[in-house]
């Protein structure tokens, strides 16, 4: 993705594309909707039937309260949640639709492929309208999919994992994935591999009104290694957009994983996410997330320590700005004796914009030996912005290590002054402060996606002092 001449104070993702569909897309959620997406994908009788199971659910469940508060006015029978582009899934570029290929040509998926990534996955509505494996990784045993052909031709798989780390039941937009997901990768990694280059996916919402819904399922076998990369974005409108995925990652003994997020969604987009890794005996499970843009974002990655000696981390970064509100942060749950964690939570904030830092971290009776340690930090850059700090701490054993420290902060007018004395403006001295504070979790990318981290956020930063 090259985003470098991007100006995202006008959001120049924000256009959209004419494209054909294979029928006329239906407002709302029912039985019959359902059952006809399942229809399109010639799914197996169980995933049809775990459909069904999960609307029910998700039409009794009630909003978590802070989800409820957060978005009264969000209206479920006015969005459409499946939308199939016409034409079949491509491994050929130029076999794309032109109308598609323009706007991920916009989007730089292209060169992004061709520069740097092991292979892509391209998402546009409902459906995964191109994927590339590379032969090296196919050699490896590698299988990198989408989720609609891992139900087709890795059945087996698919079915042992598939709502194994986040039920349906687990909370009502968990339910309304399940019930209505669409597209999504799926990745697994043969014991002993280590898949040396990123695998990315991209998310892009074209319609109005439009609902994404996809699942991503990565099992990473014993020994083995991975790194996965998203991206998203979606057009600007005057009404609003649903994104609600479910992310599940198994990682088995001694396996390690990193997940990146960087999301770019509009300001009319929910982006309302459950991800989830189970880590088994001496795994490692790393979430790096990046999140701008989005009217909501609530999306708390989790990790569940259930093998001994497994580790993860979560490092996260939220930009909020006008009429923004990033509701982020992590989840730990210590399982497993001499387990160990650490999050790490950059917030910055500015013209009013809102972030706020949900966790939990849980030591389980019995998971002795275990440590833990929270840093929250914000930055606020006017007077009408806020921050907030919910932590929580659930601990069952007297032996463990829990650490927990936050801050809030503005731009001194000392560190400017210094700057600007080497002669920076003070818009780039201000990007170069906020730069500096993120440096955490950008040095954590690969190269070019933390050059691009820090050119995003140096774009939000336009026009934010005077």
């Amino acid at each position: 993705m090259t985003t470098f001449d991007l100006d995202l104070s006008k959001y120049q993702l924000g256009w959209s594309d004419e494209v054909e569909y294979a029928f006329a897309p239906e407002k709302g959620i029912n039985e019959g909707v359902v059952d006809q997406i399942s229809w399109w994908k010639g799914e197996p009788r169980w995933m049809t039937k775990m459909r069904q199971r999960s609307l029910k659910t998700f039409e009794r469940k009630p909003m978590a309260p802070w989800f409820a508060t957060n978005m009264p006015d969000i209206d479920f029978q006015d969005i459409y949640y499946y939308l199939r582009p016409a034409g079949a899934q491509v491994d050929e570029w130029d076999d794309l639709p032109e109308q598609m290929k323009a706007t991920y040509e916009k989007l730089g998926i292209p060169e992004a492929e061709r520069k740097y990534l092991a292979g892509v996955t391209a998402q546009f509505e409902s459906e995964v309208v191109y994927h590339r494996n590379r032969d090296d990784l196919a050699k490896q045993g590698i299988l990198f999919c989408d989720m609609d052909t891992a139900l087709r031709e890795y059945p087996d798989l698919v079915k042992q994992y598939f709502g194994s780390v986040i039920p349906p039941g687990d909370n009502k937009f968990a339910a309304l994935n399940t019930a209505t997901w669409s597209g999504g990768s799926f990745i697994y990694v043969p014991p002993g591999v280590e898949c040396e280059m990123p695998l990315q996916a991209y998310f892009r919402i074209n319609a109005e009104n439009a609902g994404q819904f996809e699942r991503t399922l990565i099992i990473a076998d014993e020994g083995s290694q991975v790194h996965y990369i998203e991206g998203c974005s979606a057009p600007v409108y005057t009404s609003d957009s649903l994104h609600s995925a479910v992310v599940e990652i198994i990682v088995k003994p001694s396996a390690r994983v990193t997940y990146t997020t960087i999301q770019n969604w509009s300001p009319n987009v929910y982006n309302l996410v459950t991800k989830r890794a189970r880590v088994e005996a001496e795994g490692h499970m790393e979430w790096i997330d990046g999140n701008i843009g989005s009217k909501l974002t609530m999306k708390y990655p989790s990790i569940y320590l259930m093998g001994p000696k497994a580790t993860g981390e979560v490092l996260s970064v939220a930009y909020a700005g006008a009429g923004q509100h990033q509701d982020a942060g992590a989840k730990m749950i210590h399982a497993a004796p001499e387990t160990t964690s650490k999050i790490m939570s950059k917030s910055i904030s500015k013209d009013g914009g809102i972030t706020t830092y949900r966790g939990l971290v849980r030591v389980d009776e019995g998971a002795t030996g275990c440590k833990s340690h929270v840093q929250c930090d914000a930055l606020i850059l006017d007077e009408d912005s806020q921050s907030k700090t919910l932590p929580y701490m659930e601990v069952g054993e007297r032996d463990a290590q829990i650490g927990h420290e936050a801050t809030v902060s503005k731009v001194a007018d000392e560190q400017l002054f210094y700057l600007m004395s080497r002669g920076l403006s003070e818009e780039q001295a201000m990007g170069m402060v906020v730069n500096g504070f993120i440096e955490p979790i950008t040095r954590t990318l690969p190269m070019e996606y933390a050059v691009e981290w820090s050119r995003l956020i140096e774009l939000q930063m336009e026009g934010s002092v005077g």
